[in-house]
């Protein structure tokens, strides 16, 4: 028998349709999050029917966290032009109706020498010395959750004054239980926010879908997918990434992360860089040089178009990184044996990078 959960002001039961756990034309905000991947637009377009259905669909809006030179950038292949995750939300957006005007784009940024710069992962992880992994994922509170409560802000402020009592948003996720054993277990409907300005729902309406009924209905839809997905740009075939987030992401699979190396070897090699000098693995199971060394074997995944990385963007991602590198880490977890925490770039030749066998060890 199922137990029930209570979420905030609902209560749904294990295993129900998280559907019936919305009155739609009570909230007053739809967030629709597009990462640029193949799960948002299925979330989004269940969202956007029962908004439809209740007759506020001019309360939608979507929005993407761009992660910058980190995310899947755009390729040019034989003339025809693969957009990268930030223009393919747009694009997405579009296709499911959204008016231009109603999608958002964010992406943090901090001041420097008194201008407003980019303030990309990769150099945070280089200032800290430590990678995100599980329970510590910067990657999706500060630069992704943090960053879309705060770009509805000033809406939610007004709209309180409107109506004079809290506004109700629903943050609607692509989140989906055959992701992994986390997100199976993750309820698909609970309420992440209650206080006098607003009242928030998290919301996965694609909770129950699987992978292969997202990729049927994505083609049936005619939608553009990520390019990454595929064994070459413009196959169509999704044998490529499994997964669209950063292109280098700790918690993406062995065979998501060689394939991503053969795809940006600058971005590898930055990554790598980090590690190297701080003294800590990429995660705890697998350092970036063993991924970049494994990528190089025989047998390992063809990238089907490998990417120069090259402009304005990704130069700054890179000195931005060195210059953090050029400072002790403010929180450093593990040390390399026979090094200091705060080497220089270039001063740990032959230096070897400690492992960490477990999760634990990570966690600790």
């Amino acid at each position: 028998m199922s137990s029930s959960l209570q979420l905030g002001l609902f209560t749904t039961e294990e295993g129900t349709d998280p559907m019936t756990a919305l009155v739609p034309d009570e909230v007053d905000i739809y967030i629709l999050n597009l990462s640029g991947g193949k799960d948002g637009p299925r979330a989004a377009a269940l969202a956007l029917d029962a908004a439809r259905a209740a007759g506020v669909e001019d309360r939608v809006y979507t929005i993407h966290a761009s992660l910058g030179p980190l995310e899947w950038p755009a390729v040019t292949v034989g003339g025809v032009r693969y957009p990268g995750s930030s223009e393919l939300a747009a694009l997405h957006s579009r296709a499911l109706g959204v008016p231009p005007e109603r999608h958002i784009e964010v992406r943090r940024a901090r001041d420097l020498e008194g201008e407003r710069v980019p303030y990309d992962l990769l150099t945070y992880i280089a200032e800290r010395g430590d990678w995100p992994w599980k329970g510590v994922l910067p990657c999706r509170s500060d630069w992704k959750t943090g960053l879309i409560y705060g770009a509805f802000s000033s809406m939610v402020r007004a709209r309180k004054k409107q109506l004079g009592r809290p506004v109700v948003c629903a943050n609607v996720l692509g989140i989906r239980a055959d992701e992994s054993p986390d997100r199976k277990k993750r309820p698909a409907f609970r309420t992440t926010t209650d206080n006098t300005a607003r009242v928030v729902h998290e919301w996965s309406p694609a909770h129950q879908v699987t992978t292969q009924e997202v990729k049927d209905w994505t083609d049936a839809q005619g939608l553009a997918h990520q390019w990454c997905y595929d064994s070459h740009p413009g196959a169509g075939d999704w044998k490529g990434s499994s997964r669209c987030s950063c292109s280098l992401c700790v918690l993406a699979s062995q065979r998501d992360l060689l394939l991503a190396v053969k795809r940006r070897p600058r971005l590898a090699d930055l990554y790598a860089l980090v590690e190297r000098v701080r003294g800590v693995p990429f995660n705890p199971n697998t350092s970036m040089a063993e991924l970049i060394e494994r990528a190089d074997r025989p047998g390992a995944p063809d990238p089907g178009v490998v990417i120069e990385d090259e402009g304005p963007e990704f130069e700054a991602l890179t000195n931005a990184v060195e210059a953090a590198l050029k400072k002790p880490a403010k929180r450093a977890r593990y040390v390399r044996p026979g090094a200091p925490a705060d080497a220089l770039p270039g001063s740990c030749d032959g230096c070897t990078t400690g492992n960490p066998t477990t999760a634990a060890d990570q966690e600790a």
